[in-house]
């Protein structure tokens, strides 16, 4: 059953599954799961994807009900007036308690893979993020990460490419023995209603098994 944390006649705030799309593609993509969520609440509206997330990627998502709030939440995305916060559970021990990672990177459609590149050419973007450790462990390091841009895989690519890629993402180098399931949630959110104006903020646990 899909989590719903919070909905109303403008707004529904979901936990993504891992696994699930994010955007309309099928009875089994989230926007199709959350519309029945709310049907069998006696809610109704037409859910609008106005951020995303990874197919592999879990954590919480706002879907607006009706085109305005589509524009208004699109506007605060773009403005950078909405706050995403992600727990990682990356491969080694990363002995900087915090950093800002700033990296050019291209996505290449055709192997659906992000890739750090060092200079500015057609399709390359900045990518920006802060992190924060919450905790280490023997082999393995749980952090927080502050996204200033939304690239696609940005927080996989940015690590991999520092040899900590996150757990569970064999796509990015995590080795075999660090498990099939990415270890990346977004674990906060937080916004203002598209409609009333009142801050809005979620928080959920990461899930992650750190022992």
């Amino acid at each position: 059953m899909l989590n719903l944390l919070y909905y109303d006649s403008d707004i529904a705030v979901c936990v993504k599954p891992a696994g699930v799309l994010c955007e309309d593609a099928g009875e089994n993509s989230l926007p199709a799961l959350l519309a029945a969520a709310l049907k069998e609440k006696g809610a109704s509206g037409t859910p609008f994807t106005v951020h995303r997330l990874d197919k592999e990627t879990t954590g919480i998502m706002v879907y607006a009900l009706n085109s305005a709030s589509a524009a208004a939440l699109s506007a605060s995305l773009q403005s950078g007036d909405i706050e995403k916060i992600y727990h990682a559970l990356c491969v080694g021990r990363i002995e900087k308690e915090g950093d800002t990672l700033r990296d050019l990177l291209f996505y290449d459609r055709k192997r659906s893979k992000s890739y750090v590149v060092d200079r500015k050419r057609n399709g390359v973007k900045e990518a920006l993020l802060e992190y924060s450790v919450i905790e280490r462990f023997t082999d393995r390091t749980l952090i927080s990460v502050k996204l200033h841009t939304g690239r696609t895989h940005q927080i996989r690519v940015q690590f991999s490419s520092r040899g900590h890629a996150l757990c569970g993402d064999r796509r990015y180098g995590a080795p075999a023995e660090y498990g099939n399931r990415l270890c990346l949630c977004a674990v906060e959110l937080a916004f203002l209603h598209p409609k009333t104006k009142e801050p809005m903020r979620f928080k959920i646990d990461d899930g992650f098994e750190k022992a």
